[in-house]
């Protein structure tokens, strides 16, 4: 099976997918189980975290946002198993951060509550350890969304995001965004401006390719790096060199 996603994300036509082989069906509907599910979704994530944090061959980024182009594409639970892996194998602090501050879906995943979070620190003062979540892990914290704003994007512009995420690089290692949909909103590209490069997240069989090339073309034409990714629930972490392709 090809890794490269760049055939598959050179706009076509508009009823054009992006797909992926084996066919789709072994992918989604090919767990015996919710707990074989989740192994697979494991399995995949060491890969992401081998190729991408922990590889010999390349400078690890430190802070890395994941968002899908649409909605449903299963972002936040590819983020959430990445950030649990790396911090399984990285043995440094990792801190994830739940940057969907329209429909958050972390505390859910975790079982955690959102009251306290990301908007809280940046409209308040306090160390950033403050608002965080106790240990998920040993070395994983959550810093979950927090209360509700109404316009998302104005806060994300503010100063206080720039100044918080430098706090949070200066106590973790890694530093994981799970933001809203790219084709909703601009939360992802504003994240993006003080993280090390985005990882893309579609879905096999439905992500529009059209859509995907599209998204690809305008990150690059404002200089996010990209660094990876996701295909379904499978993880394919590419190296910037190989987009140059698409």
């Amino acid at each position: 099976m090809s890794h490269i996603l760049g055939p598959m994300l050179k706009p076509e036509d508009d009823r054009s997918v992006v797909r992926e082989r084996p066919p789709l069906s072994v992918l989604t509907s090919g767990y015996r189980s919710a707990s074989e599910r989740r192994r697979r979704i494991t399995d995949e994530a060491l890969r992401v975290v081998q190729r991408l944090f922990l590889s010999q061959n390349q400078e690890s980024p430190h802070v890395v946002v994941f968002a899908a182009i649409d909605p449903g594409n299963g972002c936040s639970e590819v983020c959430a198993a990445v950030a649990e892996t790396l911090a399984a194998n990285a043995a440094r602090p990792v801190c994830l951060v739940d940057g969907n501050l329209h429909t958050p879906r972390l505390p859910e995943i975790f079982e955690v509550t959102n009251h306290y979070g990301l908007t809280d620190c940046l409209l308040e003062q306090g160390p950033i350890a403050s608002f965080t979540s106790k240990p998920l892990a040993s070395n994983l914290r959550l810093l979950s969304a927090g209360m509700l704003v109404p316009d998302s994007a104005a806060l994300l512009s503010s100063s206080r995001l720039q100044e918080r995420i430098a706090e949070l690089r200066k106590e973790h290692s890694f530093i994981l965004v799970d933001a809203p949909p790219l084709n909703r909103y601009s939360d992802a590209l504003l994240f993006s401006q003080h993280a090390d490069g985005l990882v893309l997240v579609l879905e096999a069989g439905v992500t529009r390719r059209e859509a995907a090339a599209s998204v690809v073309a305008s990150l690059r034409s404002i200089g996010i790096p990209i660094l990876g990714a996701v295909l379904n629930k499978r993880v394919f972490p590419i190296p910037h060199a190989l987009y140059q392709r698409l």
